[in-house]
């Protein structure tokens, strides 16, 4: 149809032709991602209730094609339901790109009187996976495929290349592979960075995960950064030349790391003599996909120390009042006698980001493992490791060893195990410790960075104090505990020593020590 952006047509008028793909939600992320579609030669409708924003859509469909394809674009928009529907060929294919949780419910119930037997629904929000694993059910029972789709990459991404990660109905991904794959950021290698992530709801848990990750980075970031401004007193644009060459280097080189520089570099558009930074107020906001990877994490028995204090350290941000008024009250670290070394510290501090890094990303894998293996989605992770190299957020050089790892040994039950990657940390494990010990002396706050270390000493000790944990349990509440000299579950009576005893001779109280069943 032929694409006019000075009227605004609300509906189509009729359709002279059927549409491959339907989208609903023109916001930003669905908008753009008609547009790739449609740049990739597929014909694409779009539903939205507010008229404006499909009017914006035919707008930006009409601008500039020839720089793209060097052809008009089919692309068609409306605000009636009942139209869209009918525009679609079959079995129709229409996606969602609408805030999670309810609206979703509510899409899914305007859509269900106008839809047919083997129809897609395909769900690419950041919806909990509870949620999607509920309406695969619900869906499927009623004869009709659905998808739910992780979209990682943010407003460029869509635009021009996302990662994706579907997961649900097998046969609904190979109707949907050829857009997907057309529509995908390409790794270096040229393969396109989307793959099925597994049955029911296995796409928006990666995509979960992949937030969660990206949580731990982010902090690990912010936390280096504060390190470099606090502690050795770099200027902002010191600071992001640091990060520059971070990004130059092959285990750094990653998009978030890239971000902070552009972010540091920028001037304040009210005052070009400040960077922007030094005013953005200090506290983290979230849509509370972090808190959802931690939620699955303890639901699953996985622990994840460096992903669970990214989220700790958003939540404490928000209480920037309570923290101004405790500022004044409470002193912090002495000063210490001398100065960091300011060379030293440069030298430390990327080995250290390095290491913190790979404990992010372990625990999120290692998320994924469980998940997968506890509810049946068949989730391959040198699969997800590949498709992560490129569009999203979280993409980095390290995931190419990531990769490598896991196609090498599929059961690997920890990126840590494989030779090539835990022998990169135990290598800078000297940094990683002298910069952990660094923010400890000058008090400056690093929750990422040094659970990324518990969790390194504590994935590395063979025998941890739990025994003791164990012990007390049964103490106070015969909970039973193993040992390592016999098979079973064992119970003891525990001898009792008074308060008024404990300074003369310890009774020889009666102890028995049982199994139990």
């Amino acid at each position: 149809p032929t694409i006019d952006s000075s009227f605004f047509i609300p509906h189509f008028t009729p359709p002279s032709m059927t549409y491959e793909f339907g989208m609903i939600g023109l916001g930003t992320m669905g908008r753009n991602l008609v547009l790739n579609i449609a740049d990739h030669g597929f014909a694409v409708a779009g539903l939205d209730k507010d008229a404006a924003k499909v009017q914006l859509l035919h707008t930006e469909a009409a601008e500039d094609v020839s720089k793209i394809t060097g052809r008009a674009r089919t692309v068609q928009g409306t605000t009636e339901m009942a139209a869209f529907i009918a525009s679609l060929a079959t079995p129709r294919r229409v996606m969602m790109l609408v805030p999670a949780g309810a609206a979703v419910d509510s899409v899914i119930a305007d859509l269900l009187p106008h839809l047919s037997p083997d129809d897609l629904i395909i769900d690419g929000g950041n919806s909990h996976y509870v949620d999607t694993a509920r309406r695969v059910k619900a869906l499927a029972e009623k004869g009709l495929r659905s998808v739910g789709v992780g979209v990682s990459g943010g407003e460029l991404g869509a635009r021009f290349g996302p990662a994706m990660m579907p997961g649900g109905d097998p046969e609904a991904w190979k109707i949907l592979k050829p857009i997907f794959e057309a529509i995908a950021a390409k790794a270096p290698d040229g393969r396109p960075c989307v793959a099925y992530m597994g049955a029911g709801p296995a796409g928006h848990f990666v995509k979960m995960a992949h937030n969660g990750i990206e949580y731990g980075v982010m902090q690990l970031l912010a936390e280096a950064y504060d390190l470099l401004r606090r502690g050795l007193g770099l200027s902002v644009a010191e600071i992001a030349a640091e990060f520059e060459k971070w990004n130059t280097t092959p285990e750094l080189q990653s998009f978030l790391v890239q971000i902070t520089a552009i972010v540091l570099r920028q001037p304040d558009d009210r005052d070009g003599t400040r960077p922007l930074i030094d005013i953005i107020r200090d506290r983290a906001r979230s849509k509370g996909t972090g808190k959802w990877t931690s939620q699955a994490a303890m639901d699953l028995a996985v622990p994840a120390f460096t992903i669970d204090a990214a989220v700790a350290a958003r939540d404490i941000s928000a209480r920037d009042t309570e923290r101004a008024a405790a500022a004044q009250l409470l002193t912090g670290a002495a000063a210490p006698t001398a100065a960091p070394d300011r060379a030293a510290l440069l030298d430390a501090l990327p080995h250290a980001v390095y290491c913190a890094l790979v404990m992010c990303y372990a625990q999120g894998l290692d998320l994924l493992r469980v998940a997968s293996k506890e509810y049946g989605y068949g989730t391959d992770l040198a699969t997800v490791a590949r498709i992560w190299r490129a569009g999203c957020i979280i993409r980095a050089a390290l995931l190419e060893e990531i990769t490598d790892a896991y196609e090498a040994n599929p059961a690997l039950p920890n990126i840590l195990q494989d030779a090539t990657i835990g022998g990169h940390v135990v290598s800078r494990q000297a940094p990683f410790r002298a910069i952990a010990q660094t923010f400890i002396t000058l008090g400056i706050p690093a929750p990422a960075l040094l659970n990324s270390l518990v969790y390194f000493d504590s994935y590395r000790t063979a025998r941890l104090p739990a025994n003791l944990t164990q012990a007390q349990r049964d103490y106070f509440g015969a909970h039973t505990y193993e040992r390592f000299d016999a098979e079973g579950t064992f119970h003891t009576l525990w001898s009792e020593v008074s308060t008024a005893q404990a300074s003369g001779p310890a009774p020889q109280a009666e102890s028995l020590t049982k199994p139990i069943g």
